[in-house]
């Protein structure tokens, strides 16, 4: 978990500085109001619209981040790393919704505390609930072209 909040918080940076770059243009170039503030860190300061645009922003980008990974090969840079990956354990296909539903009952990883009560299925919260559970993979099912064999 500690690598992928390292790389969640990576893109979170990098779709702040998007947005942000893209704000100061708009405002800038007269599209954009800013507020009777003088500069532009004020604006960002003081307005509280600006701030939750900035914020959904990069909540949709750290959120996009982990349901892209979880339903394209089932491995974030962080599970890649230790071998883990995610596995459907019903017979519906791993879709987006079933990863979103994973990634709310995590709550920020204290889903995944469940598994050192739970001495028989050894299963998080979000995993039981979205009908997933996480496999350690071997060395060579752990490389990109063994993904292809365990999706057919």
């Amino acid at each position: 978990m500690v690598y992928d909040v390292l790389v969640a918080v990576a893109v979170g940076m990098c779709a702040a500085m998007i947005m942000l770059i893209g704000m100061l243009l708009l405002i800038e170039n007269n599209i954009l109001g800013n507020q009777g503030n003088e500069h532009f860190s004020d604006l960002i300061r003081h307005s509280y619209s600006y701030q939750l645009t900035l914020q959904i922003w990069v909540a949709l980008w750290v959120v996009g981040f982990f349901l892209w990974f979880w339903r394209n090969g089932g491995q974030t840079i962080g599970m890649r790393a230790w071998r883990l990956r995610l596995f459907s354990t019903s017979d519906k296909p791993f879709g987006y919704r079933r990863a979103f539903l994973r990634l709310i009952f995590s709550f920020g990883g204290l889903g995944t505390l469940l598994v050192l009560f739970d001495f028989k299925s050894k299963q998080s919260l979000q995993d039981r609930i979205a009908n997933t559970e996480i496999l350690v993979l071997s060395k060579e099912d752990n490389h990109h072209e063994a993904w292809k064999k365990i999706q057919e």
